[in-house]
């Protein structure tokens, strides 16, 4: 999933941009409620031009995914799932088939709708980080929340620079810190807005094995502390265990799904 590291400062500027903030919860839609749903897909497929003919990437995939719940996604490169999770989170559109997050679905909006329901109930965790090299690791934190107008930003941004134990670096700009340090800044950033779901595309991807541990126990930690519904691609299994389901996906497929004992 190609995402540009502008991906945030672009939401909140659209966000602005439509003087609207669209909820999960007060998003009125003409299907019915998924009342326990967080997330949910029907029938998606995704289709591209290449120079041998319509290249199908997503073939008809449907996923209900429960409020609270951890789901990772998980299959071999070029089976889907970074295809799958930018659908999911409003990055792209399918091509065929229909999304909801919540209440709201996402599939109806234009491009600034979907910009501003991502902004408004939405984080982000990427295998780049997509820090903003010209902030200090404390304004990539207050960033999102500066773009939604909200009065407390830098109180919240420190606080949460500190849950994941940063804050002596905050005043670092991202080349001054570690990968696993900025993969904390942008763990920070992602719930610092409180979102309802949290999107994290092979997270530990550029980290070594010890750094990435101590990543994901605590991006873990704090999802359970705020009850964050997460969805997450992965190559690695461990990881993929440690959530709630696991989805395995194949050819553009979702072929079978494993639940935790």
């Amino acid at each position: 999933m190609a995402v540009p590291p502008s991906a945030i400062a672009e939401n909140g500027a659209k966000l602005n941009k439509t003087n609207s903030k669209i909820s999960l919860r007060r998003m009125n839609t003409s299907e019915p409620k998924h009342s326990e749903s967080a997330l949910k897909a029907q029938q998606l497929s995704k289709q591209v031009s290449s120079p041998e003919g319509l290249l199908t990437i997503l073939d008809n995939v449907s996923l209900d995914v429960h409020h609270g719940e951890s789901v990772a996604i998980v299959g071999a490169s070029g089976a889907g799932k970074s295809t799958l999770l930018g659908l999911l989170a409003g990055l792209d559109v399918p091509s065929e088939g229909k999304i909801w997050l919540g209440n709201a679905e996402i599939t109806s909006l234009d491009e600034d709708g979907r910009a501003a329901l991502r902004a408004d109930n939405v984080g982000f965790v990427f295998q780049s980080f997509h820090l903003i090299s010209s902030l200090t690791a404390l304004e990539n934190v207050m960033l999102p929340l500066e773009l939604a107008g909200a009065e407390n930003a830098a109180e919240a941004a420190l606080q949460a620079i500190g849950t994941v134990g940063l804050e002596p670096r905050k005043g670092h700009y991202p080349h001054q810190l570690s990968g696993g340090e900025k993969q904390r800044v942008a763990i920070a950033r992602a719930f610092v807005v409180k979102p309802a779901v949290l999107f994290a595309d092979e997270p530990t991807g550029n980290l070594d094995k010890r750094t990435g541990d101590t990543v994901i126990d605590l991006l873990f930690k704090m999802n359970g502390e705020t009850n964050t519904t997460l969805v997450l691609v992965t190559h690695d299994l461990d990881l993929a265990a440690r959530c709630d389901r696991v989805l395995y996906m194949d050819a553009g497929r979702i072929e079978r799904e494993e639940r935790s004992d």
